[in-house]
């Protein structure tokens, strides 16, 4: 009898963006167990119910083995070199009839977790030569890292502790698992939390202040609450005149935004603002913390980004303990090749794409549809599901049907998997080499270390690198990816950040690279005037409003629609409340995470159900006017009366983008609206 075989590896988790570190155990060439590493600053040797979900995930058994081809509507098993062969033989005839910008490229929440992912498909999109790539930076945080570098020249972020949270759209406890941890420590030393939300989530029954507000009118919050500010003499008038450019242009312009007129759209109450804003002024170190995307998807996104960064600085709560802070940034080796042209929605959302000559790569999400088939005829989608977790599904679904070539690599038979040529089979992220990193990202925690495989990958599934290398090698340019394996690519990217790769592989676990520095020195903000921009030129040289302003949604209550649509829609709807044990559309196949949150719920206040005739977790349908989904009430008071909350990322009739509309955008940016829409509901009879 051959003898057991045992060792332990350190991988970070790429089940979410936070990157966990990880111990796993293998025995015998299998993973037998996995927990959180006692090191890792982040997580502290704690996992959340994803991450101890890994070895679950890894091993169920409706991973996908072998690459499939659909012939005449049947998956037919092929050769890896079958199906790059005629995968690249298709690209090529797009790219010599079209131009190579035919071929859209789309990268999920896995290409935030995993940065090889994202890394190479920008290396292939270079190489093939079209400047079309999407990503969920078109409906999620992207938005904000905008503002905020328009506004400070670099993105700042909030850090892990301090004594004043303002919880503004954001669950940690459903979301984010380091800071919900964080804040319960330091609440035991007498931190303060304030819960800005249309639902009463669990911290808000310890917190200092909760205040319920309409979805999608953050903004005209922020702006009453600067109104206080300026007017009571509450901000920092010291770092306010050191540091800041505009401010005697936004003190007459926030004179129209009272918190009585706040009051009359979030209704939020005047005095409540007003006892806010003095809070939060009052406190060193405080910090506003706002959901990863809640802000961002409604009509006044952008402008609702700056009013929160303008809020950060007018308390002087920049680079100090506690605030949001410019942490130390980590060089990798930069992947991506020139690429050519203009990503779909440049012209049209220009700030999404560049300013002061700073470009980001990514595309318009919700332009897609319409796009298909005269701009794009192909995609490669990786690790991602945008059928469920794109805006607007019936329309991407039927523009996807009409695409020339779908190839889909992934892990699992997504819903987007479904109506592709090619699907190809992906390694786990415990199957392959990768990064796992905090900075400048996360919370300001400057820490990395490697994702080392715990196993070979099973059946025929290929890690990233030998997906694109391959098809590469299949296109005629496969010299462009010369790494050997996926060790050395690891070591190339690492390279240039001052980590030595074998030292980082003898940490067992990672490295801090760099101390926090909170000094101001030199020119620390890198806009136009050397400050921090209340007043934006970026936003004034793109012909929007310079100083923060609000705009209402356009289905909503109160928006232009309301006539058209009210009668039929009449209460106010919110898409995308999350759970702790999913993250999009992952892990919803597991048995242990089925069992804790077994079906999606569409939530609502008592009043509104009695209203319909719902009861608590009655069948009901959610209906606005692009369609409808079919969920479980869950009728409680901790929601806001005459709003409906309903989830992300669930599949088939609970896919809450069967009520989104591609066509309803943030002006500024492109970005879905999905805060602030309007809807019906009925129970199924």
């Amino acid at each position: 009898m051959a003898e057991s075989t045992k060792k332990t590896v350190y991988s970070a988790c790429a089940l979410c963006y936070h990157s966990c570190g990880t111990e796993v155990d293998v025995e015998d060439d299998k993973v037998v167990a996995i927990r959180g590493l006692q090191s890792h600053p982040l997580n502290k040797g704690k996992l959340c119910p994803k991450g101890r979900a890994a070895i679950e995930h890894l091993y169920h058994p409706d991973r996908l083995k072998y690459p499939l081809k659909k012939v005449d509507g049947q998956w037919q098993r092929v050769s890896w070199e079958q199906a790059f062969s005629e995968i690249a033989e298709k690209l090529n005839r797009l790219k010599e009839e079209f131009g190579a910008s035919v071929l859209g490229f789309f990268c999920g929440s896995i290409g935030v977790e995993n940065n090889e992912i994202v890394s190479l498909t920008h290396r292939f999109q270079g190489a093939f030569g079209t400047p079309n790539f999407f990503s969920v930076e078109s409906i999620c945080f992207r938005m904000r890292v905008r503002a905020r570098q328009m506004t400070f020249g670099r993105y700042v972020v909030e850090e892990m502790d301090s004594p004043l949270y303002i919880l503004w759209g954001h669950n940690p406890a459903a979301s984010d698992f380091p800071l919900a941890m964080a804040i319960a420590e330091n609440m035991k030393k007498g931190s303060k939390v304030v819960v800005i939300d249309p639902r009463r989530i669990s911290i808000a029954n310890k917190a200092e202040m909760y205040l319920a507000i309409r979805p999608g009118t953050d903004g005209a919050l922020a702006l009453a609450m600067i109104h206080v500010m300026i007017n009571e003499k509450l901000y920092d008038a010291e770092f306010v005149e050191r540091w800041t450019y505009g401010f005697d242009k936004l003190v007459p312009h926030i004179q129209r935004y009272t918190p009585e007129w706040a009051e009359a759209i979030t209704e939020v109450k005047a005095d409540d603002i007003r006892a806010l804003a003095r809070l939060f002024a009052g406190t060193r170190g405080a910090s506003i913390y706002h959901g990863t995307c809640t802000q961002d998807q409604c009509a006044n996104g952008s402008q609702t980004d700056r009013a929160m960064a303008i809020l950060q600085t007018l308390t002087g709560n920049i680079n100090v303990p506690g605030g949001w802070v410019a942490g130390p940034r980590l060089n990798f080796s930069d992947l991506m090749l020139p690429i050519p042209g203009l990503p779909l929605g440049a012209d049209e959302y220009p700030l999404f794409h560049q300013f002061w000559g700073r470009t980001s790569p990514y595309g318009v999400m919700n332009m897609v549809p319409e796009a298909i088939p005269d701009k794009l005829k192909a995609f490669i989608v990786s690790g991602g599901n945008p059928l469920v977790t794109m805006p607007d599904s019936n329309a991407l679904q039927e523009a996807f049907d009409r695409l020339e070539l779908l190839v889909v690599y992934d892990l699992f038979m997504t819903e987007t998997a479904q109506h592709a040529h090619y699907v190809l089979p992906s390694a786990h992220y415990l199957e392959s080499w990768g990064l796992g990193y905090n900075y400048n990202v996360c919370h300001c925690l400057p820490y990395l270390m490697l994702r080392e495989p715990a196993v070979e990958p099973m059946g025929e599934c290929k890690t990233t690198l030998e997906f694109y290398a391959g098809l590469a090698e299949a296109c005629g340019f496969g010299e462009l990816f010369p790494w050997r394996d996926d060790q050395e690519l690891v070591a190339h990217e690492v390279a240039p950040s001052g980590c030595d790769f074998d030292a980082l592989l003898q940490s067992k676990g990672g490295m801090t690279f760099q101390e926090k520095s909170y000094d101001l020195k030199g020119r620390p903000f890198p806009t136009p005037s050397g400050k921090i921009e209340i007043y934006s030129h970026a936003f004034e040289e793109a012909g929007f409003d310079p100083l923060p302003t609000y705009l209402e949604p356009f289905k909503s209550p109160q928006g232009p629609r309301w006539g058209e649509l009210g009668a039929a829609y009449p209460l106010v709807l919110s898409t995308g409340t999350r759970v702790l044990h999913y993250n999009g559309t992952q892990l919803h196949n597991l048995a242990s995470m089925q069992k804790s949150e077994p079906f999606p719920r569409a939530e609502l206040g008592p009043q509104t159900a009695a209203s319909f005739g719902i009861a608590h977790q009655d069948d009901v349908i959610v209906e606005t006017d692009r369609g409808w989904v079919k969920m479980k009430a869950d009728v409680s008071e901790k929601t806001m009366e005459g709003v409906v909350l309903v989830p992300h990322g669930w599949e088939g009739e609970a896919n809450c983008n069967r009520l989104t509309d591609a066509q309803c955008r943030e002006p500024i940016m492109g970005y879905p609206q999905w805060k602030g829409l309007l809807c019906n509901i009925k129970k199924v009879n």
